[in-house]
């Protein structure tokens, strides 16, 4: 197994840095996701781990070993595209068995594992078909067999499954943690889909304007955001303005004393939908008070989702299993509690200033 190590790292197209001083330390057998919006360099960096373009500066170690002077075919590494990238004129075998020949190994060995990259994708018995008969979820199961049979250093995903539709994405996606789970390959895995990185990945890292925000398990990126960008970008994240002085923290016109704060000044005050308590729930410990409206109702069934006025500002609250006296709530003046130790305060400079329990 490889372990991969960036230092430094910072990639710029003519007069725009897309990568800015990237550092690294990915364990061995860990699936690791880079996450983050269009355009914030995570596709770029996953290229030049791969060797098919070169950083203005920077180190990349794999094993203890500097791969970034090898070029592309030399570096051990496999790769699933989001396009697929199947050869339409090779069979579903041919396929797999490209990067094998291309190694010279035996014909017995190439069979062998050929057939055992396919029982992995579940595509045994498709062997002789041509990429055209497959869907698309096939299709892209025929590139991870392909990447994982030459058995890489690394394997290298990049948003593999952005162009099949909501439920294969659950599908493969499930398939494709088992199978790296199995065969403890180090995986780096590109996405923008936040519930898809918190589903695969034993780490992810929240990239923004070619930086990274965060990284951190899935329960940590989610629960203890350490930047405001990582908050406000990985599932729904309310936002309010308040103040802290004198170890009390003031929102709308409700102030409580904060124990996990410190210092004086305007803080952004942000909570989960699922953390705010509506009238007639009762939060365990000290909690924020608002006055406020129900001005949308949202019945999703196993949910309802609120938009809510309130006099600090405009909230979205999340109700599980409610019943018909929540559902009818719309234009009802309504109070909103929000726990404190639910509740992570940032600074101006989008930098956390505390955090309450998970």
């Amino acid at each position: 197994m490889a372990g991969l190590k960036i230092h430094g790292l910072a990639k710029s197209y003519r007069d725009v840095r897309v990568l800015e001083n990237i550092d690294l330390d990915i364990a061995s057998g860990e699936f690791f996701t880079l996450l983050g919006p269009s355009g914030c360099g995570k596709t770029t960096l996953l290229r030049t781990i791969a060797g098919f373009q070169h950083q203005d500066r920077g180190e990349i170690i794999v094993n203890g070993e500097r791969i970034d002077h090898k070029p592309a075919h030399k570096r051990d590494i496999g790769m699933v595209f989001q396009d697929y990238a199947v050869f339409p004129h090779l069979t579903v075998a041919e396929n797999v068995a490209f990067g094998l020949k291309a190694r010279s190994l035996p014909k017995a060995e190439i069979e062998s594992r050929v057939a055992e990259s396919l029982a992995m994708v579940r595509l045994d018995g498709y062997q002789n078909r041509l990429p055209a008969e497959m869907s698309g979820g096939q299709q892209q199961r025929i590139g991870l067999a392909r990447a994982m049979a030459i058995r890489p250093t690394l394997l290298l995903m990049d948003e593999p499954l952005s162009n099949l539709d909501a439920k294969l994405r659950i599908e493969l996606r499930e398939d494709i943690r088992d199978i790296q789970r199995r065969l403890g390959i180090t995986t780096i895995y590109v996405t923008h889909d936040q519930e898809e990185a918190l589903a695969v990945s034993d780490r992810i890292c929240v990239m923004n304007k070619g930086n990274v925000e965060q990284i951190g398990t899935p329960f940590e990126i989610y629960r203890k955001p350490q930047r405001r960008f990582a908050a406000a970008f990985v599932g729904t994240m309310n936002f309010l303005p308040g103040r802290m002085q004198g170890g009390q923290l003031t929102v709308g016109s409700h102030s409580v004393p904060f124990p996990h704060g410190v210092g004086t000044g305007s803080v952004e005050v942000a909570i989960r939908p699922e953390n705010v308590l509506l009238t007639g729930a009762s939060a365990d410990g000290e909690a924020i008070a608002l006055r406020g409206e129900v001005r949308k109702v949202t019945f999703l069934g196993r949910e309802a989702h609120y938009t809510l006025s309130t006099e600090a500002g405009e909230i979205v609250a999340q109700v599980a299993d409610p019943d018909r006296d929540f559902i009818e709530m719309e234009g009802r003046p309504v109070e909103v509690r929000l726990p404190l130790q639910k509740v992570v305060l940032f600074q101006s400079n989008g930098d956390v200033l505390s955090a309450g329990r998970p």
